[in-house]
């Protein structure tokens, strides 16, 4: 059966990796300092607290010398304390980010405004923003990490999601402006209106330090340009100028930097200096067709008006019009971030979804440590192999103590979306594994990780089935010679188009619905072979109750079924990775809890579940029952799974976007 959802999110538990201190072996064990006299009801455990929960990355401090453990949840999980320190404090130290608002549309001559960042609220020691002490005790804490606002279409968009560890929330984003931005943990941006309406609040509901920043409105008069979302930095910018001639739309609020992972963390985005920038707002929407690029605003950038590469996750405004790709453009929050979305105009384009949110919890373990080889991703030791995740591109690069060695990698691609109205579910990104050598020091290799296709949100009717397929996902690589292809997305209503790719989507339903789903063991979109990365997705029986297909996974193929076909199963992650002190997917059943890269379940036509997503993290298939139908869940994120089909609606109903990818990397100690 398919994972099941905690308020729209899944429950993806204690991730991946998970080491115990250094100690894996004498060679890696080191002399600990004589702890003292254990505190009343402590446990004598030397080593930090021992926990488990999410990706955990174990790093050290340059200075003073100190070694951290951080669990990072990029999905709902539990972050599980089985005993408490005896050396340190029984304090942890957290970030948690709220999902993004999302941006919104505009279908005349006037911009959308940005998307609002999520709550950022964290108690990192020397940070400006940092809240009070957060003891625990031996007890599982639930973690809520909150999906960002889909984007809206001459309406208000949505709010992002709370995320919420202990007794700390983080309020979603605010929805950009139609016209004016909705309040949240960053205010939402405003639309142009010919007015200047005042500005959506951020750090609603309050708290203390504030988590966010009020959006900046609209241009006033006839500037037609979009205002930009707020950030956990600062304000989102007002959109300026008058037409003609001007018309330049606000800068999305800045983001915030917060080093929770340590200097090199791979959580986060790039920005003024160094990593680990978060919750930047969307840009606002540039306005007539005659302004160029320039005018649209910039995610995250608060007033730098110097590049047009987006800070924290905020996605960038449409243009008034653009010379430039539109996949390019940038539009989406980044996920895990809590970014807000772009705000977007026609014909330009859609404004962004919001992007979704993160937590993470830290605690000290140690004064001293070994050294990993190399650097890259959240670092765990298990079983004396050094082993490196990223959930975000990055760059693994080789350290002064590396030697030339054999490493070993599982490469997964972002996941297929559901399509649209009786839809078939998307296909798992590409999964491969294998090993390859690296050579002496110095080597740097980058790091791709695919996202997930985004969803449709938009209701579409029935004559336009043949352009409403789910978005395909987009390739994770390690370094360009080794490359899983995005799952492809499902397929629409009476439509031959479910799409190919590293595992095909699923065929749409209904009486002329397709025969078979999208090829797998494909690059993404074409029918360009990639062997060996995943499997076909399900077809439409064209018979009964013309269910749509389910998307293939990279352990098994999609499946038909006339009330909706069943995602194709995940593929386990080679043993290196398996580490049976924690699992992956802890809730599906034996054998299958080391298991990612699963497709979506297919849409039913009619009222009722529709196809279940596979195990290993495929969303399940939407109800078609209400008006409009509920959506198909999303793929698990960092699974590279597909989310679930649409049922069939004559409101029109969306799948459920696909999961981001990962990469997975290990080499001896």
């Amino acid at each position: 059966m398919g994972v099941k959802k905690i308020n729209g999110l899944e429950d993806f538990v204690n991730k991946f990796v998970r080491a115990r201190s250094w100690d894996s072996t004498g060679l890696d064990a080191v002399t600990a300092p004589t702890p003292p006299t254990p505190p009343p009801g402590a446990s004598t455990n030397p080593d930090g607290h021992t926990a488990t929960g999410g990706v955990i990355s174990d790093w050290v401090d340059p200075s003073p010398g100190n070694v951290y453990r951080t669990h990072i949840f990029t999905s709902t999980g539990v972050f599980d304390v089985s005993a408490l320190s005896g050396t340190y404090p029984a304090n942890v130290e957290y970030l948690v980010v709220a999902g993004g608002g999302g941006g919104a549309g505009w279908s005349g001559y006037n911009g959308g405004g940005g998307g609002g960042a999520g709550g950022l609220r964290t108690n990192l020691t020397g940070h400006p923003l940092a809240g009070s002490a957060c003891p625990v005790s031996v007890s599982p804490y639930t973690v809520t990490v909150g999906a960002g606002g889909a984007f809206g279409k001459n309406s208000p968009a949505p709010k992002g999601v709370d995320s919420v560890f202990n007794s700390i929330t983080a309020y979603g984003g605010g929805g950009g402006g139609y016209p004016v931005g909705t309040t949240g943990g960053s205010g939402g941006g405003g639309a142009a209106d010919g007015a200047a309406p005042s500005p959506a609040a951020g750090n609603t509901p309050p708290s203390s330090p504030p988590q966010g920043n009020p959006g900046g409105h609209g241009g006033p008069g006839a500037a037609r340009a979009g205002g930009g979302g707020g950030g956990a930095g600062g304000g989102g910018e007002i959109a300026s100028g008058s037409y003609p001639g001007g018309g330049i739309a606000g800068n999305g609020g800045l983001a915030a930097q917060v080093l929770i992972a340590g200097s090199t963390q791979s959580v986060g985005t790039p920005g003024p200096s160094g990593t680990g920038w978060f919750a930047g707002g969307g840009g606002g929407a540039g306005a007539d067709e005659t302004f160029p690029d320039a005018r649209r605003g910039i995610g995250g950038r608060g007033p730098d008006h110097s590049a047009t590469t987006p800070y924290g996750g905020g996605g960038n405004g449409q243009p008034g019009i653009s010379s430039v790709p539109k996949a390019s453009l940038q539009p989406d929050g980044l996920y895990s971030t809590g970014g807000g979305g772009g705000g977007g105009r026609s014909p330009s384009g859609p404004a962004g979804n919001g992007g979704s949110g993160i937590v993470a919890v830290r605690y000290q373990i140690g004064t001293t440590a070994p050294s990993a080889k190399a650097t890259g991703g959240a670092i765990s030791l298990y079983n004396s192999m050094w082993i490196h995740t990223f959930v975000n591109s990055g760059t693994f690069a080789t350290g002064p103590t590396w030697t030339s060695a054999t490493v070993e990698y599982v490469v997964v691609a972002g996941g297929g979306a559901g399509g649209s109205n009786l839809s078939g579910g998307g296909g798992a990104g590409g999964f491969v594994a294998g090993t390859t050598p690296i050579g002496a020091h110095p080597v740097s290799t980058t790091i791709q990780v695919g996202a997930g296709g985004g969803q449709r949100v938009t209701p579409i009717g029935y004559g336009d089935r043949a352009t409403i397929y789910g978005f395909s996902g987009t390739p994770s690589y390690f370094g360009t010679p080794i490359t899983a292809y995005g799952g492809g997305g499902g397929g629409a209503v009476d439509s031959s188009n479910a799409q190919p790719g590293g595992s095909g989507g699923g065929a749409g339903g209904g009486s002329l619905g397709g025969p078979g789903g999208g090829p797998g063991n494909k690059q993404t979109g074409t029918s360009t072979p990639a062997p060996g990365q995943g499997n076909d997705g399900g077809g439409c029986p064209r018979a009964g109750a013309y269910g749509a297909g389910g998307g293939g996974g990279a352990g098994g193929a999609g499946t038909a079924n006339s009330n909706g076909g069943v995602g194709g199963v995940g593929s386990p992650v080679p043993a290196t990775f398996q580490n049976p002190t924690s699992v992956l997917n802890a809730h599906d059943p034996s054998p299958y809890k080391f298991t990612i890269a699963a497709g979506g379940g297919g849409g039913r036509n009619g009222s009722g579940a529709g196809g279940v997503g596979g195990i290993g993290g495929g969303g399940d298939a939407g109800d078609a029952a209400s008006t409009p139908a509920s959506p198909g869940d999303d793929g698990i994120q960092s699974t590279g799974s597909g989310g679930g089909g649409a049922g069939h609606s004559p409101a029109g109903g969306h799948g459920g976007s696909g999961g981001s990818g990962i990469v997975l990397i290990a080499y001896p100690s």
